[in-house]
């Protein structure tokens, strides 16, 4: 029997962690924090399996939400086996070092709730055993008389650097959980790989499933329409900011913007990057000839970079024409990206270009879906202001579109999909597409600390 029981992530993208007991064997897929939530709240339920077997958790990819929860985990479940790819470890390393002072800035009084500290994640990740890509790792559980194995395997998912779609094989049953997944080629990283084999239970991720496609171009014909907005923008002696996710969109924006300056569809300029992405970027660098990659040759640090906390007046921005690509891509209060975007607000000739996709609850939503003249409220404590800049929003996804979703369905023929990682909305026009298109086909909207029982 195989029992999925979902710890949250579940109609809602955050916090992502879902437990799967195969015959005894606990396995948990992910365990990430929630970006808009702070504390315990922040958590999956890690109190619905505190009296299960919990033996392995399996990282998909080293984004805060898949990840971030780990060394809580730990905590609970001391003697749990941790498993990625060598990527995600790499990545993981940065990536948790860093939210350590994040954390202890957000977090100062909740009693039940300690930030880790770096000692107990130097520790955490030299315990992590890593796979490649389809090398098949073997699980079997502790508590049991006879131990069954279960055999993982990673696949590319083509979201960020070492993402993975996760293969679980027990006897005649296939268990595929997608992760992020993007089928499409980025700038650096192409599309994603996916198991040639029929699977039995397939767990989705519906991030877009709410977005009409049509209203997301081709990568080609996006950047193009990018190009021609910032250039149109520094011609008239203006700067672009730019938030990113330090992982993933930083790397990738950076290569496009060079690659367009370098082919002269883009006027040059300064560009100014910093903090963890650049150390994130060596990883890319030094992986780039052991992963996918679309030029396995192209350096990132082969792009000049200024630091963008080297500037000590943020009126240095607009002296020239500049590109500042700055954290967090959701702009989060507190962060580079939401300060200097509260300046770059008042500057008529300048743009805030926003590059990805935006929680509704974020001040990045606000901003992307503000305008010149509009006075926004970015939260309850800072005034009303106008907005003096050109706002523009484009999509450079690292995520599949909703009909590519339907197609991992027909590819991977399932009889039973659960659809998590989404929006309601997302979650009922997935549903209702692989409904009417497989007929006979079961579908599950899972539901955190609701159990789903796979015979």
């Amino acid at each position: 029997m195989i029992k999925f029981l979902p710890l949250g992530g579940a109609c809602e993208i955050g916090a992502n962690s879902y437990y799967l007991n195969i015959s005894g064997v606990g396995i948990i897929l992910d365990c990430g924090m929630h970006p808009q939530k702070i504390g315990i709240s922040s958590l999956p339920n890690l109190e619905l399996i505190k009296n299960l077997n919990v033996d392995y958790v399996l990282i998909s990819h080293a984004h805060q939400d898949h990840l971030g929860a780990l060394p809580y985990l730990v905590q609970k479940h001391p003697y749990i086996k941790i498993i990625s790819t060598p990527q995600t470890r790499a990545l993981a390393e940065l990536t948790l070092h860093n939210s350590v002072t994040i954390l202890k800035q957000q977090v100062t009084e909740e009693p039940n709730f300690k930030v880790y500290d770096h000692e107990e994640i130097d520790l955490l990740i030299r315990s992590i055993e890593y796979k490649s890509y389809n090398e098949a790792v073997y699980l079997s559980g502790y508590n049991q008389k006879t131990k069954p194995t279960v055999s993982a395997s990673f696949y590319d998912a083509g979201h960020i650097l070492g993402s993975a779609g996760i293969l679980l094989e027990y006897n005649s049953k296939k268990i595929f959980y997608t992760g992020d997944i993007n089928l499409n080629n980025q700038e650096l990283l192409p599309g994603a790989i996916l198991p040639n084999t029929k699977v039995d239970v397939l767990i989705m991720e519906t991030t877009y499933g709410d977005t009409d496609s049509s209203t997301i171009l081709s990568w080609k014909e996006e950047s193009l329409r990018f190009a021609a907005s910032i250039n149109k923008i520094m011609n008239a002696g203006g700067s672009i900011l730019i938030p990113v996710f330090s992982l993933g969109k930083m790397q990738e924006i950076l290569a496009l913007i060079w690659n367009l300056m370098k082919t002269g569809k883009l006027t040059e300029a300064d560009i100014y990057t910093g903090g963890i992405a650049n150390k994130i970027s060596n990883v890319y660098d030094y992986n780039r000839y052991v992963v996918n990659r679309i030029d396995p040759d192209f350096e990132i640090s082969s792009i000049p970079q200024k630091d963008l906390y080297e500037v000590d007046q943020p009126e240095k921005f607009f002296k020239n024409p500049s590109i500042v690509l700055a954290p967090s891509g959701m702009m989060i209060e507190g962060t580079a990206s939401f300060n200097l975007a509260r300046r770059w607000l008042k500057q008529s000739n300048s743009a805030i270009f926003t590059v990805g996709y935006m929680e509704e609850k974020t001040p990045g939503f606000v901003f992307s879906n503000s305008k010149k003249g509009d006075k926004i409220k970015l939260n309850e404590i800072t005034d009303i202001e106008e907005v003096k800049c050109t706002i523009e929003s484009f999509r450079f996804s690292s995520h599949s579109k909703r009909e590519e979703l339907v197609k991992i369905v027909e590819r991977l023929k399932p009889e039973i999909v659960i659809l998590v990682h989404g929006s309601l909305n997302a979650i009922d026009w997935i549903g209702n597409a692989v409904l009417k298109k497989f007929k006979g086909t079961k579908v599950f909207a899972a539901t955190s600390g609701k159990e789903i029982i796979i015979n």
